[in-house]
């Protein structure tokens, strides 16, 4: 077993099966409380605390208390902290999803992608996807001001197409992409076809008998988590060797 490290890193949120399993990894991992958010964090600054890891429920919540970065500010939420000079604040789920994406060999280059979610703070967790070269880019929501916003997002040069789901225009965008991504909501019926990919970050959609292929999604809890660490610690690991961590992850 490592050595466990002389910095402690708080986990806000989460049950004590958490710190032990950090533990196997050689990480002083301590419980924090969660009743006064900004009094937790500044006691950790001042014990040193390297970083944090924030649950789910807190994620909103810590944005009040640190200094987000652009894509924590954009989605609303933060997973993971960093005390050095400040408390820096981040949403490690956007990049390790395009982590995944990019190693899955999938061929982005030049090729289409549709966005669909509801609002722009589950748009944004897509939106490191157009870092990896797609030609174009559209972008679904409920509203058209959350989709425009989303869309002014994206790099300046990529041809950006914002859409309400109920917009006819939709299934002419679907039609010219070749990734869809399901950020959040119902995939809307008869949109995937046997040429699309599906990347799902819901859990609940299926290609079902369209024909098309589902992107193995599988690898980003480990990936997520590896940039949480990095965040937090400074350390890096490799999504692999958390693969068995987070399978039993609470």
């Amino acid at each position: 077993m490592p050595v466990p490290s002389e910095t402690p890193l708080a986990l806000i949120g989460y049950p004590p099966d958490a710190a032990r399993a950090l533990r196997s990894l050689g990480l002083m991992a301590l419980n924090v409380p969660t009743d006064a958010l900004g009094a937790t964090l500044e006691a950790c600054r001042t014990l040193r605390f390297s970083g944090a890891l924030v649950a789910p429920p807190y994620q909103a919540q810590v944005l009040d208390v640190t200094t987000p970065d652009a894509g924590a500010r954009r989605v609303g939420r933060a997973d993971a902290l960093a005390f050095a000079g400040g408390v820096h604040a981040t949403f490690a789920l956007s990049d390790a999803l395009g982590d995944a994406v990019a190693d899955s060999g999938y061929a982005t280059r030049g090729a289409g992608a549709l966005l669909l979610g509801r609002e722009l703070g589950d748009l944004t967790l897509a939106l490191p996807l157009a870092r990896l070269g797609f030609g174009h880019i559209g972008v679904a929501a409920e509203t058209l001001p959350d989709a425009e916003r989303a869309a002014r997002d994206l790099p300046g040069g990529l041809r950006a197409f914002p859409v309400t789901r109920r917009d006819p225009a939709l299934a002419a965008l679907a039609e010219r992409a070749d990734l869809l991504v399901l950020t959040a909501g119902l995939l809307p019926p008869g949109l995937l076809q046997p040429y699309h990919t599906l990347a799902d970050l819901t859990g609940q959609a299926s290609v079902g008998a369209s024909g098309a292929a589902a992107l193995d999604l599988s690898s980003l809890p480990a990936r997520q988590l590896a940039r949480q660490l990095e965040h937090a610690t400074g350390q890096r690991f490799h999504p692999e060797e958390l693969q068995t961590l987070v399978a039993g992850w609470p």
